[in-house]
């Protein structure tokens, strides 16, 4: 269903071992926006029947494809944001919003990441290709995304979902500043507030401070994912 006007439609890969990670990240995004938000968790067990893909073995996460079908879960009407669930938002998530631009079908933070190691969280597997990381939050221009039926992607590979090679060219990919997808312990740590130009979207694509080996991933910013954490569980009296 297409959001209500003026409301921002915002739709969060889900993972079963990141609970805690989408709960802070739901909370992050209410606490600092301007505007009103729909935000729906993609569930694969949800979308049974629509979605048939069998877990691939490269993939690392149960969203890794679902993030596609946002566009047909908008009924391919007006826009939309997606974005992994291993995210912090630390500022008003309608300044992202405000960057749709109608020239383009898509919008991304348009990452050079180039990754060495061969193993990120939990041991899964770390997959290097051309534009890594620009779908981990991605504006949809809804209505220019049909090629992403639940048909195309439940059989798409891997690659052409990930390189987009759903659009009819990269003339059609948006750039977003980088400070909406800032990959903690892969680029160079935030000198800035966010008040100042900082990050705005703290992305743990390493593995973050929820899983237990990983308690201190991304330093003085982890320390930041667990004082929203605990905002998030205050008693109140």
């Amino acid at each position: 269903m297409a959001a209500a006007l003026g409301t921002i439609p915002i739709f969060i890969g889900y993972d079963p071992r990141e609970r805690a990670a989408t709960n802070v990240l739901i909370d992050s995004l209410y606490q600092h926006a301007s505007l009103p938000l729909a935000i729906t968790p993609i569930v694969a067990e949800q979308l049974a029947g629509v979605y048939t893909r069998s877990r691939d073995p490269r993939q690392s996460t149960a969203f890794s494809f679902t993030r596609f079908l946002v566009p047909w879960l908008s009924n391919y009407s007006g826009w939309a944001i997606f974005m992994d669930c291993d995210i912090l938002c630390r500022s008003d998530i309608a300044d992202l919003w405000a960057l749709r631009d109608e020239r383009h079908a898509l919008m991304v933070v348009q990452h050079d990441h180039r990754p060495t190691e061969s193993t990120k969280f939990l041991g899964e597997t770390q997959s290097a290709y051309p534009k890594k990381n620009w779908s981990s939050v991605m504006l949809f221009n809804c209505s220019r995304c049909t090629a992403l039926t639940p048909e195309y992607v439940s059989t798409a590979t891997g690659l052409d979902l990930h390189r987009f090679h759903w659009l009819h060219g990269d003339h059609e990919i948006g750039a977003l500043p980088e400070r909406w997808n800032h990959l903690v312990d892969v680029q160079v740590p935030p000198g800035a507030a966010v008040d100042a130009g900082g990050p705005a979207l703290l992305h743990w694509t390493l593995g973050g401070p929820w899983f237990r080996d990983m308690r201190t991933m991304g330093g003085p910013l982890a320390a930041e994912w667990f004082s929203a954490r605990d905002d998030a569980l205050k008693l109140w009296d």
